[in-house]
């Protein structure tokens, strides 16, 4: 779904232009630490973590609580910022061009189990997948779970040129 405030920005700008936009990424991983709860996104197919774009003003942690339970059903807590990542620019299926500045959260459940349901269109399954046997997905993907994983009490981000 798009937001409000992007199909706005859309109307005055056009498809065309490079949207730089704030994003939130969710690692969910279970109270054994053993499983990650995952998507397989609508638009292409592609297993991912839980991911969405924040509203105005909206505080990151809050936003990513938001999106998971949006997505998933599941209620989580944002534990702590692993990283801070870039997506490569992409062009979505409705022809929009965006690139993603990517808060990477550290996620556990609220609750013992919450059992993850499609909530939307964004999604076509959600599971819950053993960290060692992930799904086919992108380097990427892999990677913000392995910083997930590694626990480090700073979050990562790309070294300075």
């Amino acid at each position: 779904m798009i937001p409000d405030f992007v199909a706005h920005l859309r109307n005055a700008v056009g498809p065309d232009c490079l949207l730089w936009l704030p994003g939130v990424m969710g690692v969910v991983v279970d109270e054994d630490g053993q499983r990650v709860l995952l998507q397989r996104r609508s638009a292409a197919g592609r297993w991912t973590p839980l991911s969405g774009i924040l509203e105005p003003g909206e505080e990151p942690a809050a936003g990513m609580a938001r999106e998971v339970e949006e997505e998933t059903g599941v209620r989580v807590v944002v534990e702590r910022l692993a990283a801070v990542t870039v997506s490569p620019p992409v062009r979505h299926g409705n022809g929009d061009r965006a690139q993603y500045l990517e808060l990477v959260f550290a996620c556990r459940p609220a609750g013992p189990g919450q059992v993850p349901r499609v909530c939307d269109d964004e999604s076509a399954e959600v599971a819950w997948f053993p960290l060692d046997a992930l799904p086919p997905m992108t380097d990427r993907m892999r990677e913000a779970i392995a910083l997930v994983e590694k626990n480090e009490p700073q979050a990562w981000f790309a070294p300075s040129p």
